[in-house]
Parts: C-alpha cells; sequence; structure tokens
C-alpha cells in the first residue's frame, strides 16, 4: 500500500494554528518609495508586530487598486522595479525574515514569467502564498493547481458583498491559506467605511467556513482594524500604510514602526 505523506504546513497555517483572532497583514508594494526598499520595509514592519506580510508585484494596470496603491506601483516600476529584480531581492532573505509572505499581483505578469516557473521560484525563495484577483477559480483549479500545490504555495482567493454564498462555498473550497473578504465593492483605499459592510461580514462568519479569513480593502486605522477583526481572523492594511510610507518625513524605520503602533493601539 502507497503511503502518501502529508504536505508540511507553510507559515501561513502555522500562523493560523498559532493566533485565531487579530491578525494584522500589511500590504506594502516592492521597490517603493526607492528600488532598494523592499527588504528594510519588511524587516521594519516584522520588528513592528506584524503578523504577515502581502508584498505587492508592481504591475501598470492594477485594476483593483485605488490611486495609492496605483501610484506606488508605478513609482516602484519608474524606480526599475520588476518581477525578477524582486525575485533578486528576495534571494536569502528568509535568514532574516521569518514572517508569512504573500505575493499579490496580476496574471499578466505571472504568466509573462510563466507560471510554473513562477511557482518553482516561489517555491525556492520559500514564498507562502499568491495573491491574484484576475485568475479565474475555473483556469486555477483545471490548468494551474498542480503547479501551485507542488510548490506548497496558498492561492488566496477573494470574495466581497456582491459575492453569491453559493460561490463563496465553492472559492472557499478552493482558497488555501486564507479566504480574502474585500469590505465593499470599490477600489483600495476608498472612503467607504467599513460599517457600511457589517450586514455582508456577519453574514459571511455565519456561514461557517472552513477557511480562515481576513478582511481587506479600506482599513486604514485602529477603528476599522478592530471592527473588522469582530467577523474574522484579522484584517489587512494596504493604502493607509502606502501613504504612511511616502511621507516625506521621518526615516523609513521610524515611519514603519510608528504606523503599526497606531493600529494595534
Amino acid at each position: 500500500m502507497t503511503v502518501i505523506e502529508a504536505q508540511p504546513k507553510n507559515r501561513i497555517e502555522r500562523l493560523f494554528e498559532a493566533k485565531s483572532d487579530g491578525i494584522l497583514s500589511v500590504f506594502t508594494t516592492a521597490g517603493y518609495p526607492n528600488l532598494e526598499d523592499t527588504i528594510p520595509v519588511l524587516e521594519a514592519l516584522q520588528e513592528a508586530g506584524v503578523d504577515m506580510v502581502e508584498l505587492g508585484m508592481p504591475f501598470s494596470d492594477p485594476l483593483a487598486d485605488g490611486p495609492v496603491i496605483q501610484n506606488s506601483s508605478m513609482q516602484a516600476i519608474e524606480n526599475g522595479m520588476r518581477l525578477q529584480v524582486l525575485f533578486e531581492q528576495l534571494e536569502g532573505f528568509r535568514q532574516k525574515i521569518h514572517l508569512p509572505i504573500v505575493l499579490m499581483g496580476y496574471v499578466n505578469t505571472v504568466m509573462q514569467y510563466g507560471i510554473e516557473q513562477f511557482c518553482e521560484k516561489c517555491k525556492a525563495l520559500e514564498i507562502d502564498g499568491v495573491i491574484l484577483p484576475d485568475l479565474p477559480h475555473y483556469e486555477y483549479e483545471t490548468i494551474y493547481k498542480p503547479y501551485f500545490e507542488r510548490a506548497g504555495l496558498a492561492n488566496v482567493f477573494l470574495v466581497s458583498p456582491s459575492t453569491t454564498p453559493e460561490r463563496i462555498r465553492v472559492l472557499d473550497q478552493a482558497s488555501k491559506g486564507f479566504l480574502y473578504l474585500v469590505s465593499s465593492a470599490s477600489t483600495t483605499g476608498s472612503d467607504k467605511a467599513v460599517t457600511n459592510t457589517e450586514a455582508y461580514l456577519q453574514r459571511v462568519k455565519a456561514m461557517n467556513l472552513s477557511s480562515k479569513t481576513l478582511v481587506g480593502f479600506n482599513i486604514k486605522d485602529s477603528e476599522s482594524f478592530q471592527l473588522a477583526c469582530k467577523y474574522s481572523n484579522g484584517a489587512i492594511i494596504g493604502s493607509a500604510f502606502i501613504k504612511a510610507l511616502g511621507a516625506h518625513e521621518g526615516a523609513l524605520k521610524e515611519k514603519v514602526v510608528n504606523f503599526v503602533a497606531g493600529i494595534k493601539k
């Protein structure tokens, strides 16, 4: 009889086992504000006490992102950031960075690199997961899933207030690592308050999904973070952090530490 060995748990799974609520994940754009800031920002976020980092792969047409993250992406591209450059920067980064790292970007960037090659490179670098909002669920399940699984990569799907319960169930079963709950039907960094979507978050929580959940989009301060945590395992903060990172005053590490302290207060 053939014995199938279980895949070792990656850092995302271990995080959710160790901490069931109040998880703080921060989005940052690779190569922003300066090309060589990628690793220093990761180090500062780790020192500040965040639980996970969503590392953006800059793309020229980021449809799901609002102007703040779009501008950071364009700035990073102007700085010279490309996927290959990012991979070069991440060589050996696990000697210092022990947080779960999730790469966020768009499928066009990954397909240009080659999806199988991308997954293999992520495995070699010890990346834990990927968020590709425009990768269709059907294509993932029928074509690309084996590449992700061989690499031990969690592929995270997004659901929104307009996603039907039936669809949420499907994506719940397909997601690895966690399910990304988009807080509102808008782009990142909009002025829509999370309070407007409490009914949606309550509905999803009541579904008792098998996946862990994190709320993203428009989480910008301690108040919105705490509200999101009422209905999920934690939240992802992006645009507000990018704004803080791009501020003219203050050293890089100081800006990161002060921002995280303000969210966790």
